[in-house]
């Protein structure tokens, strides 16, 4: 195991290569703890030259219920209503401190997320 911090571009894409080809290594085997170290410091690198921006709230609700399978009706008694929830999820209403509240219960959401302001769309 030959592990050097990523510093380049080219260093990133040989960590890659090099993850790729030892990732379904065995637990417990020194490739599988190379595999770990360089998912570290690919993830590293990715955050300071990859950043993503987090998605606005409305997206992150959509994203979150399809990851909970939930249909909007599922959200009725958490957003108020059916013509509520569709309302906020076209962006024809902002959403409330109280529906925010009860989403970040709901979806497991983190608050800050959801308080980010948004464009309505008309």
């Amino acid at each position: 195991m030959n592990i050097k911090p990523i510093k380049t571009e080219a260093d990133y894409r040989k960590a890659l290569e090099r993850l790729e080809e030892i990732f379904d290594s065995r637990m417990g085997t020194p490739e599988s703890d190379e595999a770990d170290i360089l998912g570290l410091l690919v993830d590293e690198y990715e955050k300071k030259h990859y950043h993503i921006d987090a998605p606005d709230p409305i997206e992150a609700i959509k994203i979150r219920m399809e990851e909970l399978k939930l249909k909007q009706v599922d959200l009725a008694d958490v957003i108020g209503g059916k013509n509520r929830v569709s309302e906020v999820l076209n962006r024809k209403r902002k959403l409330t401190l109280e529906m925010i509240r009860n989403l970040t219960r709901r979806l497991n959401l983190s608050p800050g997320l959801l308080i980010r302001d948004y464009k309505l769309t008309g």
